[in-house]
């Protein structure tokens, strides 16, 4: 029996996002620790 092959479209967007999520969460955290964004908006 073989395994079914990955779509060839779905994996690239999916670490696309990913790493958008993680560059994003990087940049808000550099934002809070400069100062920039007050921590009393950070729950």
């Amino acid at each position: 029996m073989s395994e079914p092959e990955p779509p060839a479209s779905g994996g690239s967007r999916a670490f696309n996002e990913d790493w958008a999520a993680t560059i994003l969460g990087l940049v808000l955290l550099a934002l809070v620790i400069t100062g920039v964004i007050p921590t009393g908006l950070v729950p």
